[in-house]
Protein backbone atom coordinates (compact mmCIF):
# COMPACT_ATOMS: atom_id res chain seq x y z
CA UNK A 1 0.00 0.00 0.00
CA UNK A 2 1.34 3.08 -0.97
CA UNK A 3 1.99 5.57 2.09
CA UNK A 4 1.41 9.71 2.17
CA UNK A 5 3.40 12.50 4.12
CA UNK A 6 1.28 14.55 4.08
CA UNK A 7 0.19 16.25 8.10
CA UNK A 8 -1.94 18.81 6.87
CA UNK A 9 -5.03 16.96 5.48
CA UNK A 10 -8.37 17.50 6.90
CA UNK A 11 -9.23 14.76 9.37
CA UNK A 12 -12.09 11.99 7.87
CA UNK A 13 -15.46 13.02 9.41
CA UNK A 14 -17.58 11.00 7.10
CA UNK A 15 -16.20 7.30 6.30
CA UNK A 16 -18.82 7.20 3.65
CA UNK A 17 -18.66 10.06 1.87
CA UNK A 18 -14.81 9.55 2.25
CA UNK A 19 -14.77 6.05 0.66
CA UNK A 20 -17.34 6.97 -2.58
CA UNK A 21 -14.76 10.02 -3.23
CA UNK A 22 -11.71 7.89 -2.79
CA UNK A 23 -13.58 5.62 -5.35
CA UNK A 24 -14.21 8.04 -7.89
CA UNK A 25 -10.48 8.96 -8.22
CA UNK A 26 -8.89 5.51 -8.78
CA UNK A 27 -8.32 6.11 -12.42
CA UNK A 28 -9.33 9.76 -12.60
CA UNK A 29 -6.33 11.20 -10.31
CA UNK A 30 -4.55 7.42 -9.09
CA UNK A 31 -1.98 9.02 -7.00
CA UNK A 32 -4.63 11.06 -5.11
CA UNK A 33 -6.63 7.75 -4.82
CA UNK A 34 -3.66 6.30 -2.77
CA UNK A 35 -2.61 9.11 -0.72
CA UNK A 36 -6.51 8.74 0.62
CA UNK A 37 -6.42 5.44 0.87
CA UNK A 38 -3.33 5.29 3.35
CA UNK A 39 -4.77 8.53 4.91
CA UNK A 40 -7.68 5.94 5.91
CA UNK A 41 -5.62 3.41 7.49
CA UNK A 42 -3.19 6.00 8.99
CA UNK A 43 -6.44 8.01 11.30
CA UNK A 44 -7.94 4.69 11.62
CA UNK A 45 -11.51 5.79 12.01
CA UNK A 46 -14.94 3.70 12.94
CA UNK A 47 -16.06 2.22 10.48
CA UNK A 48 -19.31 0.38 10.13
CA UNK A 49 -19.43 -3.31 8.50
CA UNK A 50 -20.33 -1.68 5.05
CA UNK A 51 -17.37 0.46 5.36
CA UNK A 52 -14.94 -1.98 6.15
CA UNK A 53 -16.20 -4.29 3.24
CA UNK A 54 -16.07 -1.06 1.04
CA UNK A 55 -12.39 -0.46 1.94
CA UNK A 56 -10.96 -3.80 1.61
CA UNK A 57 -12.47 -3.58 -2.44
CA UNK A 58 -10.65 -0.55 -2.69
CA UNK A 59 -7.22 -2.01 -1.14
CA UNK A 60 -7.72 -4.22 -3.56
CA UNK A 61 -8.21 -2.17 -6.45
CA UNK A 62 -4.79 -0.34 -4.97
CA UNK A 63 -3.11 -3.86 -5.04
CA UNK A 64 -4.32 -4.59 -8.38
CA UNK A 65 -3.35 -0.69 -10.00
CA UNK A 66 0.37 -1.81 -8.52
CA UNK A 67 0.69 -4.85 -10.43
CA UNK A 68 -0.06 -7.51 -6.90
CA UNK A 69 -2.76 -9.41 -7.87
CA UNK A 70 -2.06 -12.12 -6.03
CA UNK A 71 -2.46 -10.06 -2.90
CA UNK A 72 -5.44 -8.44 -4.37
CA UNK A 73 -7.30 -12.00 -4.95
CA UNK A 74 -8.25 -12.58 -1.48
CA UNK A 75 -9.85 -9.82 -0.51
CA UNK A 76 -11.77 -10.06 -3.28
CA UNK A 77 -12.97 -13.40 -2.66
CA UNK A 78 -14.01 -12.13 0.43
CA UNK A 79 -16.26 -9.46 -0.31
CA UNK A 80 -17.68 -12.10 -3.22
CA UNK A 81 -18.65 -13.88 -1.02
CA UNK A 82 -18.86 -12.39 2.61
CA UNK A 83 -20.00 -9.06 1.88
CA UNK A 84 -23.76 -9.43 1.76
CA UNK A 85 -23.60 -6.31 -0.78
CA UNK A 86 -24.21 -7.42 -4.27
CA UNK A 87 -23.20 -4.08 -6.19
CA UNK A 88 -19.48 -4.21 -4.13
CA UNK A 89 -19.09 -8.25 -4.86
CA UNK A 90 -20.49 -7.35 -8.92
CA UNK A 91 -18.06 -4.58 -8.70
CA UNK A 92 -15.05 -7.48 -7.22
CA UNK A 93 -15.84 -10.26 -9.81
CA UNK A 94 -15.28 -7.59 -12.59
CA UNK A 95 -11.64 -6.70 -11.29
CA UNK A 96 -11.00 -10.49 -10.34
CA UNK A 97 -11.69 -11.34 -13.77
CA UNK A 98 -9.32 -8.82 -15.22
CA UNK A 99 -6.71 -9.99 -12.63
CA UNK A 100 -7.18 -13.42 -13.83
CA UNK A 101 -6.78 -12.48 -17.33
CA UNK A 102 -3.45 -10.51 -16.78
CA UNK A 103 -2.46 -13.44 -14.61
CA UNK A 104 -2.88 -15.84 -18.18
CA UNK A 105 -5.65 -17.93 -15.67
CA UNK A 106 -7.80 -17.50 -18.76
CA UNK A 107 -10.29 -20.16 -18.19
CA UNK A 108 -10.84 -19.30 -14.59
CA UNK A 109 -10.94 -15.54 -16.13
CA UNK A 110 -13.85 -16.62 -18.41
CA UNK A 111 -15.74 -18.65 -16.36
CA UNK A 112 -16.23 -15.90 -13.98
CA UNK A 113 -16.85 -13.51 -17.59
CA UNK A 114 -19.88 -16.42 -18.12
CA UNK A 115 -21.05 -15.70 -14.64
CA UNK A 116 -21.05 -11.67 -15.30
CA UNK A 117 -22.65 -11.94 -18.35
CA UNK A 118 -25.51 -14.52 -17.18
CA UNK A 119 -25.76 -11.50 -14.05
CA UNK A 120 -26.01 -8.63 -16.52
CA UNK A 121 -29.55 -8.34 -16.89
CA UNK A 122 -30.08 -8.16 -13.25
CA UNK A 123 -27.68 -5.19 -12.90
CA UNK A 124 -29.55 -1.87 -12.14
CA UNK A 125 -27.15 0.48 -10.61
CA UNK A 126 -25.77 2.22 -14.11
CA UNK A 127 -22.30 2.71 -13.07
CA UNK A 128 -21.56 -0.61 -12.01
CA UNK A 129 -23.08 -2.22 -15.33
CA UNK A 130 -20.77 0.39 -16.96
CA UNK A 131 -18.00 -1.21 -15.16
CA UNK A 132 -18.90 -4.69 -15.87
CA UNK A 133 -19.70 -4.14 -19.22
CA UNK A 134 -15.86 -2.34 -19.47
CA UNK A 135 -14.63 -5.43 -18.35
CA UNK A 136 -16.02 -7.89 -20.55
CA UNK A 137 -15.27 -5.84 -23.78
CA UNK A 138 -11.64 -6.05 -22.43
CA UNK A 139 -11.70 -10.31 -22.01
CA UNK A 140 -13.36 -10.84 -25.20
CA UNK A 141 -10.97 -8.44 -26.55
CA UNK A 142 -8.19 -10.80 -25.51
CA UNK A 143 -10.08 -13.64 -26.77
CA UNK A 144 -9.93 -12.36 -29.92
CA UNK A 145 -13.86 -11.95 -30.01
CA UNK A 146 -13.53 -8.69 -31.56
CA UNK A 147 -17.38 -8.34 -32.97
CA UNK A 148 -18.76 -9.29 -29.21
CA UNK A 149 -15.79 -6.80 -27.99
CA UNK A 150 -17.52 -4.08 -30.20
CA UNK A 151 -20.63 -5.12 -29.14
CA UNK A 152 -20.16 -4.48 -25.41
CA UNK A 153 -18.61 -0.87 -25.67
CA UNK A 154 -21.56 -0.17 -27.79
CA UNK A 155 -23.62 -1.56 -25.15
CA UNK A 156 -21.37 0.69 -22.81
CA UNK A 157 -22.20 3.83 -24.56
CA UNK A 158 -25.90 3.11 -24.47
CA UNK A 159 -25.67 2.35 -20.44
CA UNK A 160 -23.79 5.67 -19.72
CA UNK A 161 -26.26 7.92 -17.48
CA UNK A 162 -26.60 11.38 -19.26
CA UNK A 163 -24.15 13.68 -18.04
CA UNK A 164 -21.25 10.96 -17.47
CA UNK A 165 -18.25 11.06 -19.42
CA UNK A 166 -18.11 8.71 -22.63
CA UNK A 167 -13.68 8.14 -22.34
CA UNK A 168 -13.97 4.54 -21.30
CA UNK A 169 -17.09 3.39 -23.36
CA UNK A 170 -15.22 4.77 -26.87
CA UNK A 171 -12.02 4.14 -26.08
CA UNK A 172 -13.16 0.41 -25.47
CA UNK A 173 -14.40 0.71 -28.90
CA UNK A 174 -11.53 1.91 -29.94
CA UNK A 175 -9.45 -0.66 -28.70
CA UNK A 176 -11.70 -3.60 -30.47
CA UNK A 177 -11.64 -2.07 -33.46
CA UNK A 178 -7.55 -2.09 -33.43
CA UNK A 179 -6.97 -5.36 -32.75
CA UNK A 180 -9.86 -6.10 -35.69
CA UNK A 181 -7.62 -4.19 -37.80
CA UNK A 182 -10.36 -1.44 -38.22
CA UNK A 183 -8.92 2.14 -37.09
CA UNK A 184 -6.90 4.40 -39.30
CA UNK A 185 -5.12 7.38 -37.69
CA UNK A 186 -7.89 9.72 -39.26
CA UNK A 187 -10.98 7.32 -37.87
CA UNK A 188 -13.14 9.42 -36.38
CA UNK A 189 -13.56 7.25 -33.33
CA UNK A 190 -10.04 7.48 -32.32
CA UNK A 191 -10.12 10.87 -32.33
CA UNK A 192 -13.22 11.13 -30.13
CA UNK A 193 -12.12 8.93 -27.68
CA UNK A 194 -9.14 11.41 -27.30
CA UNK A 195 -11.10 14.36 -27.14
CA UNK A 196 -13.74 12.95 -24.56
CA UNK A 197 -11.01 11.61 -22.41
CA UNK A 198 -8.96 14.82 -22.55
CA UNK A 199 -12.42 16.62 -21.35
CA UNK A 200 -13.13 14.21 -18.86
CA UNK A 201 -9.44 14.13 -17.26
CA UNK A 202 -8.51 10.67 -17.62
CA UNK A 203 -4.86 10.54 -18.12
CA UNK A 204 -4.24 6.84 -18.54
CA UNK A 205 -7.25 5.99 -21.01
CA UNK A 206 -5.70 9.53 -22.43
CA UNK A 207 -2.13 8.32 -22.98
CA UNK A 208 -3.53 4.23 -23.95
CA UNK A 209 -5.44 5.86 -27.01
CA UNK A 210 -2.77 8.06 -27.87
CA UNK A 211 -0.53 5.33 -28.28
CA UNK A 212 -2.55 3.65 -30.35
CA UNK A 213 -2.79 6.51 -32.96
CA UNK A 214 1.38 6.53 -32.57
CA UNK A 215 1.45 2.92 -33.46
CA UNK A 216 -1.18 3.56 -36.67
CA UNK A 217 1.32 6.49 -37.83
CA UNK A 218 4.25 3.39 -37.47
CA UNK A 219 2.08 1.41 -39.68
CA UNK A 220 1.54 3.97 -42.71
CA UNK A 221 5.10 5.16 -42.24
CA UNK A 222 4.47 8.28 -40.53
CA UNK A 223 7.92 8.18 -38.15
CA UNK A 224 7.30 11.79 -38.08
CA UNK A 225 4.00 12.06 -36.77
CA UNK A 226 4.96 9.37 -33.80
CA UNK A 227 7.63 10.96 -32.45
CA UNK A 228 5.64 14.50 -32.39
CA UNK A 229 3.06 12.75 -30.44
CA UNK A 230 5.49 10.99 -28.05
CA UNK A 231 7.22 13.91 -27.18
CA UNK A 232 3.75 15.67 -26.34
CA UNK A 233 2.21 12.92 -24.29
CA UNK A 234 6.29 11.77 -22.32
CA UNK A 235 5.50 14.43 -19.14
CA UNK A 236 2.16 12.43 -18.71
CA UNK A 237 3.15 8.79 -19.48
CA UNK A 238 6.02 10.38 -16.94
CA UNK A 239 3.69 11.22 -14.24
CA UNK A 240 1.48 8.03 -13.88
CA UNK A 241 4.56 5.69 -14.27
CA UNK A 242 2.06 3.04 -16.05
CA UNK A 243 4.50 0.27 -16.72
CA UNK A 244 2.52 -0.78 -20.01
CA UNK A 245 2.38 2.42 -21.39
CA UNK A 246 6.39 3.47 -20.68
CA UNK A 247 7.42 0.45 -22.87
CA UNK A 248 5.09 0.90 -25.36
CA UNK A 249 5.71 4.55 -25.89
CA UNK A 250 9.93 3.35 -26.01
CA UNK A 251 9.25 0.66 -28.20
CA UNK A 252 7.39 3.05 -30.61
CA UNK A 253 10.35 5.44 -30.58
CA UNK A 254 12.60 2.82 -31.43
CA UNK A 255 10.43 2.03 -34.57
CA UNK A 256 10.28 5.67 -35.71
CA UNK A 257 14.04 5.78 -35.40
CA UNK A 258 14.71 2.91 -37.35
CA UNK A 259 12.03 4.60 -40.25
CA UNK A 260 13.90 7.75 -40.26
CA UNK A 261 17.04 5.46 -41.02
CA UNK A 262 18.78 6.93 -37.60
CA UNK A 263 19.45 3.34 -36.36
CA UNK A 264 21.93 5.01 -33.77
CA UNK A 265 18.84 6.42 -31.71
CA UNK A 266 17.05 3.13 -32.52
CA UNK A 267 19.18 0.92 -31.30
CA UNK A 268 19.29 3.23 -28.04
CA UNK A 269 15.51 3.26 -27.87
CA UNK A 270 15.25 -0.32 -27.96
CA UNK A 271 18.22 -1.67 -25.72
CA UNK A 272 16.60 1.12 -23.01
CA UNK A 273 13.03 -0.48 -23.54
CA UNK A 274 14.33 -4.07 -23.23
CA UNK A 275 16.29 -2.64 -19.96
CA UNK A 276 12.97 -2.51 -18.44
CA UNK A 277 11.46 -5.66 -18.41
CA UNK A 278 12.05 -8.52 -15.73
CA UNK A 279 14.29 -11.04 -17.52
CA UNK A 280 10.84 -13.76 -17.98
CA UNK A 281 8.73 -11.32 -19.06
CA UNK A 282 6.78 -12.05 -22.21
CA UNK A 283 4.79 -9.52 -24.72
CA UNK A 284 4.53 -7.86 -28.06
CA UNK A 285 6.18 -4.96 -26.94
CA UNK A 286 9.51 -6.63 -26.48
CA UNK A 287 9.33 -8.57 -29.68
CA UNK A 288 9.22 -5.46 -31.52
CA UNK A 289 12.00 -4.11 -29.82
CA UNK A 290 13.71 -7.14 -30.32
CA UNK A 291 12.94 -7.10 -33.62
CA UNK A 292 14.46 -3.66 -34.33
CA UNK A 293 17.63 -4.71 -32.52
CA UNK A 294 17.59 -7.90 -35.11
CA UNK A 295 17.35 -5.52 -37.91
CA UNK A 296 19.65 -3.13 -36.98
CA UNK A 297 22.50 -5.41 -36.34
CA UNK A 298 22.06 -7.63 -39.37
CA UNK A 299 22.27 -3.83 -41.29
CA UNK A 300 25.50 -3.31 -39.85
CA UNK A 301 27.14 -6.66 -40.32
CA UNK A 302 27.21 -7.86 -36.79
CA UNK A 303 26.08 -11.25 -37.41
CA UNK A 304 26.68 -12.68 -33.87
CA UNK A 305 24.57 -9.63 -32.16
CA UNK A 306 22.05 -10.26 -35.08
CA UNK A 307 21.60 -14.32 -34.30
CA UNK A 308 21.46 -13.23 -30.24
CA UNK A 309 18.59 -10.58 -30.66
CA UNK A 310 16.79 -12.92 -33.43
CA UNK A 311 16.59 -15.97 -30.92
CA UNK A 312 14.88 -13.20 -28.46
CA UNK A 313 12.30 -11.94 -30.99
CA UNK A 314 11.93 -15.91 -31.45
CA UNK A 315 11.47 -16.69 -27.90
CA UNK A 316 9.10 -13.41 -27.77
CA UNK A 317 6.97 -14.26 -30.67
CA UNK A 318 6.43 -17.86 -29.24
CA UNK A 319 4.95 -16.79 -26.41
CA UNK A 320 3.29 -14.33 -27.42
CA UNK A 321 1.86 -16.82 -30.26
CA UNK A 322 1.25 -19.49 -27.14
CA UNK A 323 -0.81 -16.69 -24.89
CA UNK A 324 -2.84 -15.93 -28.00
CA UNK A 325 -3.71 -19.92 -28.36
CA UNK A 326 -4.17 -20.16 -24.44
CA UNK A 327 -6.60 -17.31 -24.76
CA UNK A 328 -8.79 -19.00 -27.23
CA UNK A 329 -8.60 -22.17 -26.24
CA UNK A 330 -9.74 -21.04 -22.81
CA UNK A 331 -12.79 -19.33 -24.33
CA UNK A 332 -13.10 -22.57 -26.33
CA UNK A 333 -13.37 -24.63 -22.93
CA UNK A 334 -15.69 -22.57 -21.01
CA UNK A 335 -18.32 -22.30 -23.97
CA UNK A 336 -17.79 -25.97 -24.54
CA UNK A 337 -18.22 -26.52 -20.84
CA UNK A 338 -21.09 -24.39 -20.79
CA UNK A 339 -22.65 -25.74 -23.83
CA UNK A 340 -22.42 -29.27 -21.88
CA UNK A 341 -23.45 -28.18 -19.12
CA UNK A 342 -27.05 -26.80 -20.67
CA UNK A 343 -27.32 -30.46 -22.22
CA UNK A 344 -26.90 -32.25 -19.16
CA UNK A 345 -29.39 -29.88 -17.81
CA UNK A 346 -32.09 -30.77 -20.46
CA UNK A 347 -31.40 -34.36 -20.32
CA UNK A 348 -32.06 -34.38 -16.62
CA UNK A 349 -35.29 -32.49 -17.50
CA UNK A 350 -35.82 -35.18 -20.34
CA UNK A 351 -35.23 -38.02 -17.75
CA UNK A 352 -37.94 -36.10 -15.19
CA UNK A 353 -39.96 -36.18 -18.15
CA UNK A 354 -39.58 -39.98 -18.75
CA UNK A 355 -39.85 -41.27 -14.77
CA UNK A 356 -43.73 -38.90 -14.64
CA UNK A 357 -44.66 -40.24 -17.41
CA UNK A 358 -43.79 -44.04 -16.77
CA UNK A 359 -45.96 -43.12 -13.71
CA UNK A 360 -48.73 -42.23 -15.44
CA UNK A 361 -48.94 -45.31 -17.83
CA UNK A 362 -48.55 -47.74 -14.85
CA UNK A 363 -52.30 -46.65 -14.36
CA UNK A 364 -53.48 -46.71 -17.98
CA UNK A 365 -54.28 -49.04 -20.57
CA UNK A 366 -52.37 -50.69 -23.82
CA UNK A 367 -53.25 -48.04 -25.44
CA UNK A 368 -52.06 -45.65 -23.38
CA UNK A 369 -48.20 -47.99 -23.50
CA UNK A 370 -48.30 -47.66 -27.30
CA UNK A 371 -48.06 -43.88 -26.59
CA UNK A 372 -45.73 -43.95 -23.94
CA UNK A 373 -43.39 -45.95 -25.91
CA UNK A 374 -43.57 -43.84 -28.75
CA UNK A 375 -42.45 -40.98 -26.48
CA UNK A 376 -40.11 -42.54 -25.11
CA UNK A 377 -38.32 -43.45 -28.73
CA UNK A 378 -38.82 -39.45 -29.34
CA UNK A 379 -36.45 -38.89 -26.33
CA UNK A 380 -34.03 -40.75 -26.77
CA UNK A 381 -33.53 -39.88 -29.95
CA UNK A 382 -33.35 -36.42 -28.94
CA UNK A 383 -30.80 -37.20 -26.29
CA UNK A 384 -28.51 -39.16 -28.96
CA UNK A 385 -28.51 -36.11 -31.25
CA UNK A 386 -27.59 -33.54 -28.32
CA UNK A 387 -24.54 -36.74 -27.23
CA UNK A 388 -23.51 -36.50 -30.73
CA UNK A 389 -23.99 -32.86 -31.06
CA UNK A 390 -21.20 -32.43 -27.98
CA UNK A 391 -18.78 -34.78 -29.23
CA UNK A 392 -18.74 -33.66 -32.37
CA UNK A 393 -17.81 -29.90 -30.97
CA UNK A 394 -15.37 -31.45 -28.28
CA UNK A 395 -13.45 -32.75 -31.72
CA UNK A 396 -13.84 -29.37 -33.87
CA UNK A 397 -12.31 -27.39 -30.68
CA UNK A 398 -9.99 -29.73 -30.28
CA UNK A 399 -8.91 -29.94 -34.33
CA UNK A 400 -9.26 -26.06 -33.97
CA UNK A 401 -6.70 -25.91 -30.96
CA UNK A 402 -4.10 -27.50 -33.00
CA UNK A 403 -4.41 -25.68 -36.28
CA UNK A 404 -3.16 -22.57 -37.33
CA UNK A 405 -5.86 -19.81 -38.20
CA UNK A 406 -4.90 -18.68 -41.13
CA UNK A 407 -3.55 -21.31 -43.44
CA UNK A 408 -4.90 -24.15 -41.36
CA UNK A 409 -1.47 -26.39 -41.09
CA UNK A 410 -0.51 -27.46 -37.27
CA UNK A 411 0.64 -24.51 -34.31
CA UNK A 412 3.55 -23.77 -33.37
CA UNK A 413 3.40 -25.76 -30.49
CA UNK A 414 1.07 -28.65 -31.70
CA UNK A 415 4.03 -29.00 -34.29
CA UNK A 416 6.49 -29.52 -31.80
CA UNK A 417 4.52 -31.79 -29.40
CA UNK A 418 3.77 -34.14 -32.74
CA UNK A 419 7.51 -33.52 -34.32
CA UNK A 420 9.06 -34.91 -30.44
CA UNK A 421 6.84 -37.95 -30.80
CA UNK A 422 7.18 -38.78 -34.36
CA UNK A 423 11.01 -38.75 -33.43
CA UNK A 424 10.91 -40.75 -30.78
CA UNK A 425 9.22 -43.55 -32.69
CA UNK A 426 11.87 -43.35 -36.07
CA UNK A 427 14.40 -43.29 -33.12
CA UNK A 428 13.54 -46.76 -31.94
CA UNK A 429 13.06 -48.33 -35.33
CA UNK A 430 16.36 -47.18 -36.84
CA UNK A 431 14.81 -44.75 -39.61
CA UNK A 432 15.60 -41.47 -40.06
CA UNK A 433 14.06 -37.82 -40.33
CA UNK A 434 14.85 -34.51 -41.94
CA UNK A 435 13.68 -31.02 -39.93
CA UNK A 436 13.25 -28.25 -42.40
CA UNK A 437 13.31 -24.35 -41.82
CA UNK A 438 11.58 -22.19 -44.08
CA UNK A 439 11.35 -18.30 -43.69
CA UNK A 440 9.78 -16.24 -46.78
CA UNK A 441 12.65 -13.81 -48.19
CA UNK A 442 11.50 -9.53 -47.88
CA UNK A 443 7.84 -10.78 -46.26
CA UNK A 444 7.66 -7.53 -44.55
CA UNK A 445 7.76 -5.45 -47.59
CA UNK A 446 5.13 -7.52 -49.49
CA UNK A 447 2.52 -6.36 -46.07
CA UNK A 448 4.12 -2.82 -46.22
CA UNK A 449 3.67 -2.68 -50.04
CA UNK A 450 0.38 -4.51 -50.39
CA UNK A 451 -1.22 -4.88 -47.09
CA UNK A 452 -1.58 -7.26 -44.57
CA UNK A 453 -4.42 -8.76 -47.07
CA UNK A 454 -1.85 -9.30 -49.64
CA UNK A 455 0.21 -11.21 -46.86
CA UNK A 456 -2.39 -13.34 -46.00
CA UNK A 457 -2.37 -14.47 -49.26
CA UNK A 458 1.15 -14.91 -49.74
CA UNK A 459 1.03 -16.83 -46.60
CA UNK A 460 -1.69 -19.25 -47.71
CA UNK A 461 -0.75 -19.46 -51.10
CA UNK A 462 3.46 -20.67 -50.07
CA UNK A 463 1.17 -23.46 -47.75
CA UNK A 464 -0.75 -24.96 -50.39
CA UNK A 465 2.38 -24.95 -52.77
CA UNK A 466 4.43 -26.75 -50.17
CA UNK A 467 1.82 -29.33 -49.48
CA UNK A 468 1.79 -30.01 -52.86
CA UNK A 469 5.56 -31.50 -52.79
CA UNK A 470 4.76 -33.48 -48.99
CA UNK A 471 3.55 -37.06 -48.06
CA UNK A 472 0.63 -37.41 -46.11
CA UNK A 473 3.08 -39.13 -43.28
CA UNK A 474 4.89 -35.69 -43.28
CA UNK A 475 4.48 -32.69 -40.64
CA UNK A 476 3.89 -29.51 -41.60
CA UNK A 477 3.67 -26.21 -38.93
CA UNK A 478 3.53 -22.41 -38.99
CA UNK A 479 6.47 -21.83 -36.45
CA UNK A 480 5.37 -17.87 -36.15
CA UNK A 481 4.90 -14.68 -38.79
CA UNK A 482 6.65 -16.14 -42.30
CA UNK A 483 8.50 -18.94 -41.01
CA UNK A 484 7.50 -22.51 -41.33
CA UNK A 485 8.60 -25.91 -40.13
CA UNK A 486 8.48 -29.62 -41.92
CA UNK A 487 9.84 -32.91 -40.34
CA UNK A 488 9.93 -35.12 -43.25
CA UNK A 489 9.05 -38.64 -42.24
CA UNK A 490 11.28 -41.63 -42.96
CA UNK A 491 13.68 -39.73 -44.95
CA UNK A 492 16.97 -39.41 -45.60
CA UNK A 493 19.53 -36.30 -45.63
CA UNK A 494 20.04 -36.11 -49.13
CA UNK A 495 16.32 -37.25 -50.11
CA UNK A 496 15.23 -34.26 -47.86
CA UNK A 497 17.39 -31.48 -49.68
CA UNK A 498 15.99 -33.00 -52.64
CA UNK A 499 12.47 -32.18 -51.44
CA UNK A 500 13.64 -29.06 -49.88
CA UNK A 501 15.20 -27.38 -53.48
CA UNK A 502 11.54 -28.56 -55.47
CA UNK A 503 9.87 -26.86 -52.21
CA UNK A 504 12.25 -23.68 -52.47
CA UNK A 505 11.65 -23.80 -56.57
CA UNK A 506 8.11 -24.48 -56.47
CA UNK A 507 8.09 -21.06 -54.07
CA UNK A 508 10.09 -19.23 -56.03
CA UNK A 509 8.32 -19.79 -59.50
CA UNK A 510 4.77 -19.51 -58.85
CA UNK A 511 2.80 -15.93 -59.14
CA UNK A 512 0.42 -14.58 -56.60
CA UNK A 513 -2.38 -12.33 -57.73
CA UNK A 514 -4.98 -10.70 -55.52
CA UNK A 515 -6.95 -7.71 -56.55
CA UNK A 516 -4.99 -7.36 -59.82
CA UNK A 517 -1.68 -7.50 -57.73
CA UNK A 518 0.77 -9.73 -58.83
CA UNK A 519 4.16 -10.86 -56.58
CA UNK A 520 6.78 -13.62 -56.94
CA UNK A 521 8.21 -14.26 -53.49
CA UNK A 522 11.43 -16.55 -52.81
CA UNK A 523 12.37 -18.67 -49.50
CA UNK A 524 15.49 -19.89 -48.27
CA UNK A 525 15.54 -23.09 -46.26
CA UNK A 526 17.67 -24.41 -43.62
CA UNK A 527 17.93 -28.32 -43.02
CA UNK A 528 18.89 -30.81 -40.29
CA UNK A 529 19.04 -34.66 -40.76
CA UNK A 530 19.01 -37.34 -37.59
CA UNK A 531 21.67 -39.00 -39.56
CA UNK A 532 24.15 -36.43 -38.81
CA UNK A 533 22.33 -34.73 -35.70
CA UNK A 534 20.63 -37.58 -33.65
CA UNK A 535 16.98 -37.72 -33.13
CA UNK A 536 16.76 -35.07 -30.34
CA UNK A 537 14.65 -32.45 -31.29
CA UNK A 538 16.41 -29.16 -29.69
CA UNK A 539 19.30 -30.23 -31.69
CA UNK A 540 17.68 -30.76 -34.65
CA UNK A 541 15.77 -27.67 -34.36
CA UNK A 542 18.79 -25.49 -33.31
CA UNK A 543 21.03 -26.78 -36.44
CA UNK A 544 18.14 -25.93 -38.83
CA UNK A 545 17.66 -22.34 -37.78
CA UNK A 546 21.36 -21.83 -37.99
CA UNK A 547 20.97 -23.36 -41.55
CA UNK A 548 18.62 -21.27 -42.25
CA UNK A 549 20.08 -18.12 -40.75
CA UNK A 550 23.39 -19.03 -42.73
CA UNK A 551 20.91 -19.21 -45.85
CA UNK A 552 19.59 -16.08 -45.54
CA UNK A 553 23.28 -14.45 -45.07
CA UNK A 554 24.48 -15.82 -48.48
CA UNK A 555 22.22 -14.10 -50.31
CA UNK A 556 18.65 -15.85 -49.64
CA UNK A 557 16.61 -18.30 -52.15
CA UNK A 558 18.38 -21.68 -51.56
CA UNK A 559 18.82 -24.47 -48.96
CA UNK A 560 21.60 -24.63 -46.37
CA UNK A 561 22.08 -28.05 -44.81
CA UNK A 562 24.51 -28.73 -42.25
CA UNK A 563 27.12 -31.32 -42.54
CA UNK A 564 27.73 -33.18 -39.64
CA UNK A 565 30.79 -31.76 -38.68
CA UNK A 566 29.62 -28.26 -37.43
CA UNK A 567 29.85 -26.77 -41.08
CA UNK A 568 27.34 -26.11 -43.66
CA UNK A 569 26.68 -27.07 -47.15
CA UNK A 570 25.13 -25.18 -49.44
CA UNK A 571 22.46 -27.51 -51.36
Amino acid sequence: MRTSHATDTPRITDASAFLDQTESLRIKDHRQFAERLAQIHRESPALTTAEQWHLRYLDAFEFSMDGKFAAAEKPLHDVIDHSGDPTLATKASALLMNNLAVERRYEDAFKLAQQLTTDLPRIKDKMVRLQVLSYLSQMLNLAGQTDLAIKYARMMEDTTPPGTSLCNPRFRLVAALWSAKRLTPSSPDLKQTIDACQAAGQPIVTTAAQLILGTLHLEEHQPAKTLVLLDRIAPHIRINHYYPHTLSAQVQRAQAYEQLGRDEDAHKAALAAVAMAAPDDINDYLKDAYEVLYRIAKRHGNAASALAYYEHYVTQDKGSLDDAAAQALAYQTVQQQMLTHKLETRELSQQNSVLKLQRALDAKAAETSRLYITLLIILLTAIALWLFRTMRSQRRFKHMASRDGLTGILNHQHFINEADRVLRLLEKKLDHACLISIDLDHFKQVNDTHGHGMGDTVLRRTVATCQQHLRPTDLFGRLGGEEFGILLHECSRDQGLDIANRIRVAIGTTPIEKDGHGILISASIGLASTDTSGYGLQRLCKEADAALYRAKRAGRNRVIAESGNGSLVDA
